[in-house]
């Protein structure tokens, strides 16, 4: 079983910025698309960035220009560097295995990372 653990949440203002991180237990960390979801009360999980093993990117329309994910393979990490961020990005953020820059996620979610974005 890969254990997730999901860190960096927090109390943000708008157009403030914010890097969540994600620490992966296991050898099979590097081999895998990793992903990050987000979900706000009321409403679906939703996939807002994926990596591929090998760096390439995908985000969700509603963060594209303003967040950014990156791996790190010899840390077993990834990160979701969210910049200019807005009200609405408000949620728990959880990173998942995918099975391909697309999905579908497979296997542990982390616990979640909450993000607020208030004045």
């Amino acid at each position: 079983q890969v254990q997730l653990v999901e860190s960096g949440g927090g109390l943000v203002q708008p157009w403030g910025s914010l890097r969540l991180s994600c620490a992966a237990s296991g050898s099979i960390f590097s081999i895998y698309s990793m992903g990050w979801y987000r979900q706000a009360p009321g409403k679906q999980r939703e996939l807002v960035a994926a990596v591929t093993s090998g760096g390439s990117t995908n985000y969700a329309d509603s963060v594209k220009g303003r967040f950014t994910i990156s791996r790190d393979n010899a840390k077993n990490t990834v990160y979701l560097q969210m910049n200019s961020l807005k009200p609405e990005d408000t949620a728990v953020y959880y990173c998942t295995f995918l099975r391909s820059l697309y999905g579908p996620n497979f296997g542990s979610w982390g616990q979640g990372t909450q993000v607020t974005v208030s004045s």
